[in-house]
């Protein structure tokens, strides 16, 4: 059967072969073991130089002093709206201003001066002579003479390289380190620069309120004239329309104040009025009634008071007659008439003081006329005043205005000029944590340097000796790729007659056109799955399968692997009854080790029991699939109900299924029978497995025979070898395995 009929059409498209593995993790530590002495030998020199450098290199100090930023003015120098209203907290971006501002070039200038920095030789590169080189340039007038900028200037660039300001954290905390080879230097530049900062917060204060104080004493004076001349133009315009305000606390003008006099008069002479002319009514009643003597103004009155009293001793006397006199009696009737004078006297008394009281009653009501028409009066003289109080009020607002900016500007002048002094007000920054002589050198950290510089070098070492390994591995697998396939096609190459494959023929007496191979083949193996041509034997003796056993055994495996071993035999031919080779390789592996056996394909494919492809696509289980022969030794799984397909599908699946078989079983026997779509399963499937076994009778020089090898090689098998599938009496005169 050719191998292109055993080809299956619906896996042509898709990937049928596996990928080279390349380097795996157990090789790894055997890769380093080889490349010791690349390892070590860099780590040593590396961790030899840095302990050189640590001891040979000048120490550097370093000094830190800490600042904490926060509003210092006292209370009682804050004005009393400053008190009230809460000062602006201070953020990260005032943190990180204060910074530049301690990194300033004026700050920088002062901090040199008072550290003496200029002819230092390690912050004054021009303190030395200059170099012959340097002369040279300066004479091509390439390079500058050093000595032409200013000392302080020639200094400025290493003192910034010796300067750290860094804000501590997210606090309010500014940290100064200043860096040197002499650690008191160390600790005075970072005191210096912290007390110069300090100093130059309050300087900036102190400048601003004399300038402050300078600006408002100039504003002032013509403030004051403007203040003098709106006040001014109020009076006048106030006199000259008549609106004289009065001096008490309402300051209405005076019109209007006359308005509300009168008004209050005009209310009470009408409540007068009123009262007389009650009173009057009440009176005549009374007097109709003959009551005149009740009405107070009467009984109150001496002439009334003594007639009231002469009418009562008449009346007592008329009482004392009447008991014994008639009353036409003359005495009777003199009394009666006595009585009737006192009466009459009374009544006139009483009439006279009704007439007085409506004589006020007449006035009130002619004061009442007169002060309505006085309040009418005054009424108009407001209305037209009006008009004049609001031209009035905008000057009292305008003199208000600048009376209210005068006292402002006389309070600021004074607070401004209290605060015109050295020590008036703090600065909005202390030190809080100054720096201390340091003992123990910030560079370099001997121990820490060393080690990772030993480290760092290790690792570089290990990574460049895995990666070679691995550029070595992948140029290798290049070379083969390009020397056995030929993408255009997705197929094997034919290879000239004279470069076959190395084929191993385990067999213990080969034919003779096998017994010498072509130049490099390896020597063809003895007595695998052959018998004598004189001497036929029986089915069960057919094979001598020591050597072909010895052969799988011994196959290459990586370190530590205790897992069973995976065998797939690739048949050329369709059995006929006979005993074929993978049925005499499994009884004789299972006589003295467990053994399973799995059928990749088969005529059943796709029907019949659950199986291989089944448990891959997921759809069984191992319990599901597995069977046991009778005599127990060998278990068996057959092809499965599920498409072959399902294999090129889950190929992660297929090799967790291959490994847990392995995990299981000493030996895991897979069989592929020659029906079509067989050579793609090779393809698949030969990588996961320790050796291949080509079972043939054909020649060496069949090209059917030498593609199988290549594509079982192409695939990742441990080994190859081609066997006899049955005994040479039945494989003599047939054709096996057509290239056709």
């Amino acid at each position: 059967m050719s191998r292109i009929s055993l080809r299956s059409t619906e896996t042509e498209s898709g990937p049928q072969t596996r990928a080279g593995q390349g380097l795996g993790l157990a090789q790894v530590p055997q890769i380093l073991r080889r490349s010791i002495g690349w390892i070590v030998g860099p780590t040593l020199v590396v961790a030899l130089g840095a302990s050189v450098f640590v001891n040979v290199v000048s120490p550097r100090y370093t000094g830190e002093a800490k600042l904490i930023l926060e509003s210092r003015d006292p209370a009682f120098a804050r004005t009393a709206q400053d008190r009230a209203d809460q000062l602006a907290p201070i953020d990260e971006q005032a943190v990180a201003s204060q910074v530049q501002v301690v990194m300033s070039r004026d700050l920088a200038r002062e901090a040199i001066r008072r550290l003496k920095l200029v002819g230092n030789p390690e912050f004054d590169p021009g303190v030395g002579s200059i170099g012959p080189i340097q002369r040279v340039l300066m004479m091509l007038g390439i390079g500058a003479n050093p000595l032409d900028r200013p000392a302080e200037d020639r200094v400025l660039d290493a003192y910034f390289e010796h300067l750290l300001v860094y804000p501590a954290g997210k606090s309010r905390i500014l940290a100064i380190e200043f860096r040197s080879k002499d650690a008191k230097l160390a600790a005075d530049g970072a005191n210096t620069i912290a007390q110069l900062y300090i100093s130059s917060l309050e300087a900036d204060k102190v400048d601003t309120a004399r300038y402050a104080s300078s600006w408002l004493g100039g504003n002032i004076d013509g403030l004051r004239k403007r203040v003098a001349e709106a006040e001014a133009k109020v009076e006048a315009y106030r006199a000259k329309n008549g609106l004289v305000g009065s001096t008490g606390s309402t300051g209405q003008p005076l019109t209007t104040q006359q308005l509300g006099e009168l008004s209050s008069q005009l209310s009470q002479a009408r409540i007068l009025k009123a009262d007389l002319a009650g009173k009057v009514k009440a009176i005549k009643d009374l007097i109709k009634d003959g009551r005149a003597f009740e009405i107070a103004d009467v009984a109150n009155n001496e002439v009334i008071r003594r007639i009231v009293e002469n009418r009562i001793a008449v009346r007592a006397q008329l009482a004392l007659e009447s008991r014994t006199l008639l009353p036409a009696h003359p005495r009777i009737k003199e009394l009666h008439a006595q009585l009737d004078d006192l009466d009459l006297q009374i009544k006139t008394s009483a009439e006279r003081v009704v007439r007085t009281l409506e004589n006020d009653a007449k006035i009130a009501g002619s004061r009442v006329e007169s002060l309505q028409a006085a309040v009418d009066s005054q009424q108009d003289v407001v209305v037209k005043g009006n008009s004049s109080e609001i031209q009035l009020r905008a000057l009292e607002r305008e003199a208000k205005a600048q009376r209210e900016q005068l006292e402002s500007y006389l309070s600021r002048y004074r607070e401004a000029a209290a605060r015109d002094g050295e020590s008036a007000t703090p600065a909005d920054a202390r030190i809080v944590s100054r720096a201390v002589t340091p003992e123990v050198p910030s560079f370099p950290k001997k121990w820490p340097i060393i080690g990772f510089a030993t480290l760092v070098t290790l690792m570089l070492a290990v990574g460049g000796v895995l990666a070679s390994a691995l550029l070595a591995e992948s140029g290798r697998a290049e070379a083969d790729s390009d020397s056995s396939f030929d993408p255009a096609a997705r197929r094997p190459r034919r290879e000239p007659e004279l470069e076959r494959p190395r084929f191993t023929f385990p067999e213990a007496m080969p034919p003779a056109r096998w017994s010498e191979p072509a130049d490099g083949a390896e020597p063809a193996a003895s007595a695998a799955a052959s018998v004598e041509r004189s001497n036929p034997r029986t089915a069960a003796e057919a094979y001598d399968l020591a050597p072909l056993i010895a052969r799988i055994s011994s196959a290459t495996r990586e370190p530590g692997d205790r897992s069973g071993r995976r065998i797939l035999i690739m048949e050329t031919e369709l059995s006929r009854g006979e005993q074929p080779l993978p049925e005499a390789l499994v009884r004789a592996l299972g006589r003295n080790a467990s053994v399973v056996t799995v059928e990749l394909n088969g005529s059943g494919a796709g029907s019949g029991d659950l199986g291989f492809t089944d448990l891959v696509a997921g759809q069984a289980a191992f319990l599901d699939v597995i069977q046991a022969r009778p005599d127990g030794s060998v278990h068996r799984i057959e092809t499965g109900r599920a498409d072959a397909a399902a294999l090129f599908a889950e190929q992660d699946a297929l090799n967790l299924t291959f490994e847990a078989m392995a995990e299981a079983y000493d030996w895991v026997v897979c069989r592929l029978h020659a029906v079509p779509g067989a050579v793609d399963l090779l393809e698949l499937v030969a990588g996961y497995m320790d050796s291949v076994i080509v079972a043939s009778n054909a020649s060496a020089e069949d090209p059917a025979l030498a593609d199988l090898y290549a594509i079982a090689e192409e695939a990742g098998a441990g080994q190859i070898l081609v066997a006899q599938d049955r005994p040479a009496e039945v494989a003599a005169g047939e054709l096996r395995l057509s290239a056709a």
